[in-house]
């Protein structure tokens, strides 16, 4: 980040505004006393509207290459310590959020490399919202961060803060079958954002049907992996598969359908992220 510029009495005023705001987080009681983490971001919003109610710069004019609120980025820790008793971790981060939010939103333009710097805040911020049990404020936090790349046409930025919203937003699930099929699109394919990852699955998949068929055929090694590989990309008819034991037509039948499942479902992917659809 650039250098800091020398501080105003404005930028003074308003940063003893968010810090006031803020500090109600190191209430553990008032994080837990919350009806949910949605409705603690409710809170955290109308704070943020009320600080912009009073937030008039005296100039519209200032350097295009740093933040009204550096100095407050720069408390943030580039890690989060593993306890946080005093609230001190929880209350630096809700302060930058609060202040990324009032330049986000606030009367001022940002530049091209105000949007980097900011975007680049946001990340962070986000990396520190989800071990600190705040995920729904981390979900606001990488989606702030997309938008501020996309403006950039930075597209492989937009991707990875895409990537980490999901996981983010996964966290705020309730544990159980919500939270396991979310997992699972990661693990597939990075929720869409990792689609060559589905090759390696598919890798998998080959392999476990061709060992399968193994057993169950007469023919050799050979011809069992070129039957298993073309069934793959295409149904076998009853006349490829007459030779097959009880059980080997379910088979090449089940490995079609993976087949053309996990194809389609990698091509879609594969569009989508050429064409940014």
């Amino acid at each position: 980040m650039t250098e800091q510029e020398p501080r105003s009495e404005f930028v003074e005023s308003t940063t003893t505004r968010i810090l006031r705001r803020a500090a109600k987080y190191a209430d553990e009681t008032y994080r837990d006393s919350a009806p949910g983490e949605y409705a603690l971001l409710d809170g955290l919003n109308a704070d943020v509207e009320a600080v912009l109610g009073r937030y008039h710069p005296p100039s519209p004019w200032r350097r295009g290459d740093s933040l009204v609120f550096a100095h407050l980025y720069a408390d943030v820790p580039d890690t989060t310590a593993s306890t946080d008793e005093d609230g001190r971790a929880v209350v630096d981060v809700i302060a930058a959020l609060l202040a990324a939010e009032v330049e986000f939103r606030g009367p001022l333009r940002l530049s091209h490399t105000q949007n980097t710097l900011l975007a680049q805040v946001y990340e962070r911020l986000g990396a520190q919202l989800r071990p600190l049990g705040l995920p729904a404020h981390a979900v606001q936090s990488f989606g702030r961060a997309a938008t501020l790349h996309r403006l950039n046409e930075d597209m492989d930025a937009v991707d990875r803060c895409g990537l980490q919203q999901a996981r983010a937003r996964c966290q705020t699930k309730p544990r159980g079958l919500p939270r396991v099929g979310s997992l699972l699109s990661d693990l597939l394919c990075g929720y869409g954002y990792k689609p060559f990852r589905l090759l390696g699955w598919i890798a998998v998949q080959l392999a476990v049907f061709s060992v399968a068929l193994d057993l169950l055929s007469q023919e050799s090694l050979g011809d069992t992996l070129y039957l298993s590989m073309t069934s793959y990309l295409n149904p076998m008819g009853l006349g490829d598969t007459e030779r097959l034991a009880d059980g080997g037509q379910a088979l090449l039948a089940t490995e079609s359908w993976v087949g053309t499942v996990s194809l389609s479902v990698f091509f879609a992917l594969l569009v989508r992220r050429w064409f940014r659809l």
